[in-house]
């Protein structure tokens, strides 16, 4: 009975241990379903993705860079195929170890190399590091023999910008550089290995068109990282090929003709629809040298040259407009009602006002001058009383309207907007208030006035059309260009500045008669204008403190005169006198410009001056 009893026992045992192991083991399927069902059914839309991303894998693929085109479909800038070679930091076992490797094959020195790990360290390790972009086939195929011992290593076809029209262009194209870190997280494209933006010129005003967008290439990869299938490949849509209304022939020989100068800056426009037919500045540079890569010390001797030549004086050279500013002057002052055209001002070789002199370019004076005298010989006196009269707000109204003291969205980045002064102006540009004095300045285009020579295109252009042209650089293919707006000035006052301007060439005592070209069988309307760098400045001709004291020269001009197709606009940095240096420069190319466009309308000098007469 003993033995029973202890069998029972034992039984007993056994029994409640295996009831509490079930019961352990129910708990336990019952919390791991539990667990299922949250994460397959309640929390499926979420972990769904996540593990898809764990057995595909996308790769960006790169667009090919949109090219840019002359009005004529001749190539300035396009895309040359070439081989690149990038590491993946974050997969490699040693990066430094990797360099090293690469360097046996492809020549990378002890600094490069350093250079390449300090950049891993800013950019990220899971960014692709470009270690050479124009490596040869025997390279890349030795490289790839050696891929599985260099982990995270790969090679890729790659594009290096090539620039067809060498110098004459470089201010207009611009060039690319590699990717800044503050951009890189505006388009995932840009963090793929080779990828270039544009920096200055067209490259950076219309970057978006000319980039493209990427194309990707879907793939299954199993648990190591390792592809299996191509499940998807979607390619890379490329930039956009852009046309400019640039003629690379005629800006070829515009620069040639600006060559001679130390700092020279002119454009050319359509004045039926703004159209830049020229933009030229000088000093220029090779871009297509920097587009090969250039070494530090050959880029800081380019950036910071003595005569700038990377600075594109066209849109971001302020100058004091000097005379070419009279015709905002009288405009202001016909529409304002403070003068006619047949009333005059005498000029005895200076103005006086509350006792400070304000002298004319002519010592001994002009005599009684009316609006026509004085643009056609420039008299400074005569402008200076005619701001005092129409007051600095009408002057700056006018000079708004004609284009002054903005920018314009033409693809041209980084343009300087000048300035076109006021009271309100000066309070906030100097806390102190606005004097008379400053008025008689700005009248003249002196003082605190600045503008660009496209700004000064611009105003030429409205000055002849009577409309408010806006520049264009490109050309848009099957697009109707709008009418520009009329600007709303008495068509009667405009003929008579048009009239001033045309007499400055043609008239005796006119400033701009060396603009004159012999022979033709149309006519320029212009005006010339000496800026004074300084109070003090001087028209000393040698010796640099010479050069650098003496005025900038400027002459803006239209033509032909009886149906104006073309403005111009030219500034000589340090030339002296307008009459002198600027107008026979514009003269040549004026020449230039039509032989260009041998479509352009003729008509004789004499109907051109009694067609502006009769308005």
């Amino acid at each position: 009975m003993a033995y029973d009893s202890s069998q029972k026992k034992t039984n007993g045992s056994f029994h409640r241990r295996a009831l509490l192991i079930g019961a352990g083991q129910v708990a336990g399927f019952g919390l791991l379903s539990g667990r299922l069902y949250q994460l397959q059914v309640l929390e499926g839309q979420f972990y769904a993705p996540l593990a898809e991303n764990n057995r595909i894998s996308i790769q960006l693929l790169a667009p090919v860079r949109g090219r840019i085109l002359d009005r004529k479909g001749a190539v300035l800038a396009d895309n040359e195929e070439q081989f690149g070679l990038s590491v993946i930091p974050a997969l490699t076992q040693d990066l430094e170890r990797t360099l090293a490797q690469i360097s046996e094959i492809v020549p990378l020195s002890a600094a490069q190399q350093k250079k390449l790990i300090i950049n891993a360290s800013s950019a990220g390790l899971n960014r692709p590091l470009v270690v050479a972009d124009d490596l040869t086939f025997q390279q890349i195929a030795a490289i790839n023999v050696l891929a599985p011992q260099l982990p995270g290593v790969e090679t890729q076809t790659t594009y290096r910008r090539r620039y067809r029209a060498g110098a004459a262009m470089a201010h207009i194209t611009g060039y690319t550089g590699e990717v800044e870190k503050r951009a890189l997280d505006d388009d995932p494209v840009l963090r793929l290995p080779g990828i270039r933006t544009g920096k200055i010129g067209v490259e950076l005003g219309l970057e978006s068109r000319l980039r493209g967008s990427a194309g990707r290439r879907k793939f299954e990869v199993d648990a190591r990282g390792r592809i299996i299938r191509n499940l998807e490949t979607q390619d890379a849509q490329s930039g956009e090929d852009l046309r400019l209304t640039i003629d690379s022939d005629l800006q070829t020989r515009v620069m040639s003709r600006l060559s001679g100068e130390r700092r020279a800056a002119l454009v050319v426009l359509n004045v039926g629809d703004g159209a830049i037919l020229s933009l030229a500045s000088v000093p220029t540079f090779d871009v297509d040298q920097i587009s090969a890569r250039l070494s530090a010390e050959q880029w800081k001797a380019l950036s910071e040259g003595k005569d700038q030549p990377m600075f594109n004086r066209t849109i971001r050279g302020l100058y004091p407009p000097g005379s070419t500013f009279k015709m905002v002057t009288a405009l202001a002052a016909l529409e304002a009602g403070v003068i006619d055209v047949k009333k005059t001002v005498e000029c005895e070789g200076r103005y006086t006002l509350a006792d400070q002199s304000y002298h004319c370019w002519k010592r001994h004076g002009h005599g009684p001058m009316n609006l026509h005298q004085a643009l056609r010989e420039s008299c400074d006196t005569y402008f200076y009383e005619l701001a005092k009269r129409c007051g600095i707000s009408a002057i700056a109204s006018v000079a708004h309207r004609l284009g002054f003291g903005q920018v314009f969205d033409c693809g041209l980045p980084l343009q300087k907007k000048g300035v076109v002064p006021s009271p309100d102006w000066k309070r906030w540009r100097f806390n102190a208030s606005w004097l008379d004095g400053e008025t008689v300045l700005a009248g003249i285009g002196q003082g605190y006035v600045s503008a660009t020579p496209l700004q000064l295109a611009v105003m030429t252009a409205r000055l002849a059309s009577g409309r408010q042209i806006v520049p264009s650089l490109v050309a848009e293919d099957g697009t109707t260009r709008k009418a520009a707006k009329k600007l709303d000035f008495d068509p009667a006052h405009l003929t008579a500045v048009r009239a001033g301007m045309l007499a400055s060439i043609y008239e005796m005592g006119g400033t701009g008669a060396r603009a004159q070209i012999a022979g033709a069988n149309f006519s320029i309307a212009g005006k010339t204008g000496t800026s004074q760098v300084r109070s003090n400045s001087t028209r000393r001709k040698t010796g640099e403190a010479g050069w650098q004291q003496r005025d900038h020269a400027l002459f803006v001009c239209f033509f032909p005169v009886d149906k104006p197709r073309y403005a111009i606009a030219c500034v000589v940095e340090h030339g002296g006198s307008g009459g002198k240096t600027a107008a026979p420069l514009v003269r040549e190319v004026i020449k230039d410009v039509v032989d260009y466009d041998r479509t352009a309308p003729r008509s004789s000098a004499t109907n051109a001056k009694k067609n502006m007469a009769d308005g």
